[in-house]
């Protein structure tokens, strides 16, 4: 019989995430509140990290004639990876990675789509409530003005700004979400999938998929939702292009790493016809 570990390299990634799918799918069922806990620590976190982004970029665009911004951005998006690995290490609940994580489940018929909706919509409501906290410390404060009031002004113009273009833009906001989970999904991958045993090394895979993300301008559902948050607590939001800015995007995150990470690898890994197609030989040759 051929080496299935040569044949179906992602097994244990697959092993792990179905793992991870049960303990959440127990945890938003039975332990409802400290799920939603799990998930509101992580829209903090996301919320702290993209301000401590906007700070960076801020002191960097302060120097000379503003010469230095792009290197602000630069180290801005680094400092911003590093939002996913407080999430992993807290093992805190980030929408965008269980959209993997439901997706696979669902391949593997591990859950139904009532549980998988359960799970998205009580992580996406956590992470929410962690955002709105930061935004309420952060209206309460002097923290949204000056320098870094403006980056946030201006990130979220730009993130507005797609719908001026009509449906290009829309499209474009699209592959952009697409591709932001399909960075965030891939990095979880490379931690889950017992290959990298170092944490060092799952820190450094974590933090280039976020920068990868963060630097190019790709969309984030959750990011964008804290942003949001705080900039109708503080400088005023524009509602309904804010909503439809999501919409869009979480369809885009769950396509990028529902389908594109999620559902590939578990059609890669699926080793159920090889196993049938292997038994069948073996009693034709019996025979």
């Amino acid at each position: 019989m051929s080496d299935q570990s040569a044949l179906f390299p992602g097994k244990q990634f697959i092993s792990t995430v179905l793992d991870a799918l049960e303990t959440k799918t127990a945890m938003s069922g039975g332990l409802a509140r400290v799920y939603l806990m799990r998930a509101a620590m992580a829209g903090v976190i996301i919320g702290v990290m993209y301000l401590t982004t906007f700070a960076v970029i801020s002191a960097f665009a302060s120097i000379g004639e503003g010469d230095w911004v792009n290197v602000g951005k630069l180290v801005g998006s680094m400092v911003f990876g590093f939002a996913l690995v407080f999430i992993y290490y807290s093992k805190s609940e980030l929408l965008t990675s269980n959209m993997m994580i439901v997706s696979i489940g669902a391949y593997y018929r591990r859950t139904t789509p009532l549980k998988s909706l359960r799970i998205l919509l009580m992580c996406y409501g956590g992470n929410f409530i962690g955002g709105l906290a930061v935004a309420i410390m952060v209206a309460g404060s002097s923290m949204a003005d000056g320098a870094m009031g403006a980056q946030l002004d201006a990130a979220v113009e730009h993130k507005l700004a797609y719908f001026d273009h009509g449906l290009a833009g829309m499209s474009d906001l699209f592959m952009r979400a697409v591709l932001c989970n399909f960075m965030i999904n891939l990095g979880m991958l490379l931690v889950y999938n017992g290959v990298i045993k170092e944490d060092i090394t799952k820190v450094l895979a974590m933090v280039m998929s976020v920068f990868v993300f963060a630097f190019v301008g790709f969309e984030h559902s959750v990011a964008n939702t804290v942003v949001f948050t705080v900039s109708a607590l503080t400088h005023g939001l524009d509602y309904g292009l804010a909503l439809a800015q999501l919409g869009i995007v979480l369809v885009g995150n769950f396509v990028g790493g529902g389908l594109l990470i999620g559902w590939y690898y578990a059609y890669a890994n699926d080793d159920r016809k090889f196993l049938r197609k292997q038994l069948a030989r073996h009693s034709e040759d019996a025979e």
